[in-house]
């Protein structure tokens, strides 16, 4: 058996870690089928845990889960993410208009410090980490609009258009990243308290992102 390290609280979480790095890491595939038997076997828990780990990895978009059928890692097509790409710009253009008439001075420095979070992990090529940072950039905008319906919209879709990035980012091959410099123009613009120009700049950067998601390999 298997035994779970300490870190984890609980089986699920242990499961959920484990299976979300192999995804990240590519050692899975798009379309594969994750069989709950099999699993839980391998990671030493019972069926349980593994079923409660794939439900969340389902409500990120990493993993569906088919009736009948069981669970296969996911295979987003080029219309699920501009559909979704089209619902995230509406609902970050919203936060951004909002947080630069809002975002304190300690928010202002909390998108500098993922910035400079995001540059490392992008060094390092440590995607699980350059996901998280980059989320969390995001993430603070939407809490600096003081609108917690908004910003828990803004999270859950996040989490799906992470799902396409681990899917179709081209991040291990390329040299340089953009969006990294697109942040910093974002936060200057907030900082700055230009609220029409942090919109420009929130839009054309997720569009940019849709882009390079839609680039032919």
């Amino acid at each position: 058996m298997i035994m779970e390290p300490r870190l984890y609280t609980t089986s699920a979480d242990y499961v959920y870690q484990e299976l979300r790095h192999r995804i990240i890491t590519k050692q899975l595939k798009p379309g594969q089928r994750l069989p709950e038997v099999n699993i839980a076997v391998q990671m030493g828990v019972s069926r349980t845990p593994v079923r409660e780990a794939l439900r969340r990895l389902a409500s990120e978009g990493l993993v569906l889960i088919i009736p009948n059928s069981g669970a296969r890692l996911a295979s987003p097509t080029r219309r699920e993410m501009e559909d979704t790409y089209a619902v995230r710009e509406q609902l970050e253009c919203i936060s951004v208009a909002i947080a630069a008439t809002r975002i304190s001075e300690r928010n202002l420095r909390r998108l500098e410090d993922a910035i400079l979070e995001e540059e490392k992990a992008f060094e390092e090529k440590n995607l699980e980490l350059y996901l998280e940072v980059n989320e969390n950039f995001h993430r603070i905008i939407a809490e600096a609009s003081g609108n917690r319906v908004l910003a828990e919209f803004v999270e859950n879709i996040l989490a799906r258009t992470n799902a396409y990035v681990v899917f179709y980012d081209p991040f291990y091959d390329i040299e340089d990243n953009p969006s990294i410099s697109q942040h910093k123009a974002i936060a200057q613009a907030l900082r700055e308290r230009e609220r029409e120009k942090a919109v420009d700049l929130m839009r054309e950067h997720l569009k940019l992102s849709l882009y390079d998601l839609n680039k032919p390999s």
